[in-house]
This record gives C-alpha cells, sequence and structure tokens, in this order.
C-alpha cells in the first residue's frame, strides 16, 4: 500500500458511485461517509452522466454491468467530454477476464477492481491513492 494515498483526506472530496448492486452499494457508501466525502449515487448511465457533469467529481467509480448503459458505455462518453474527460474513473465489477480488464483501462480507467477481491477498505485505498495521483 502506498503510504503516502493513506494520507489523502477524503473530506469534502466529490465522487460520484455508479452502481446497481444495492448492498454493496449501501456498504461502500457507509463506509465512505466515515471519510466525510461528498458522495453522489446512481445506478443509471444517464443519470451519471448529468451528475458527473454536474458536479465535477473528483473520482468517479463505476460498474461496468448496468441496466440501460453499460459502464464501458458510461467511460467511452466521460472520455469523450473535453469537460469531464480528465477526471479519473474506477471500473468496480464482477467481470474479471483480462479482456474486460484491457479494455476497462484502454477506454480510459485509471483502475479496474473485481468485486469479489476487495474488500471497501481496499476500495477506499484506491481511491486515496488514484486522488494522490493526480495531485
Amino acid at each position: 500500500m502506498n503510504k503516502k494515498a493513506t494520507a489523502v483526506n477524503l473530506e469534502g472530496k466529490k465522487i460520484v458511485w455508479v452502481e446497481d448492486d444495492q448492498l454493496l452499494s449501501d456498504i461502500i457508501s457507509r463506509k465512505l461517509s466515515q471519510t466525510k466525502c461528498i458522495l453522489f449515487r446512481t445506478e443509471k448511465g444517464e443519470e451519471a452522466l448529468k451528475i458527473i457533469d454536474e458536479k465535477m467529481p473528483d473520482v468517479i467509480m463505476l460498474d461496468i454491468i448496468l441496466p440501460g448503459m453499460d459502464g464501458f458505455e458510461i467511460l467511452r462518453r466521460i472520455k469523450s467530454n473535453p469537460k469531464i474527460n480528465r477526471i479519473p474513473v474506477i471500473l468496480l465489477s464482477n467481470l474479471s477476464q483480462a479482456s474486460d480488464i484491457k479494455k476497462g483501462k484502454s477506454l480510459g480507467a485509471v483502475k479496474f477492481m473485481v468485486k469479489a477481491t476487495v474488500t471497501p477498505n481496499d476500495i477506499i485505498e484506491q481511491i486515496k491513492e488514484v486522488l494522490n495521483d493526480v495531485k
């Protein structure tokens, strides 16, 4: 773990969380609320893009398998919009094939995390690491 990343304070940082698994979303949201970040949650692609455009978050956490527009398409749209394309995107999905990871990274994700292999604390540490790298 990056010690500098641990020192990053999430208080006041804006995070958009796009996830359709309500249980996981609730667990991570509770954990993130302890950091005093500003969290925006949705499970819909169009709504996510609107929130991102309006709120200009510091980081985006994005699932891939979503109802309607999938996470890859959301990521494509984020990266093709000059207003929001510099916002770091972390993909968090049950998809774990090398081809999915490669596709996510090639579309511009800064990290790809497999849900089955990470804890809520891992997710927060990855967010901190990404924000530390953006400084």
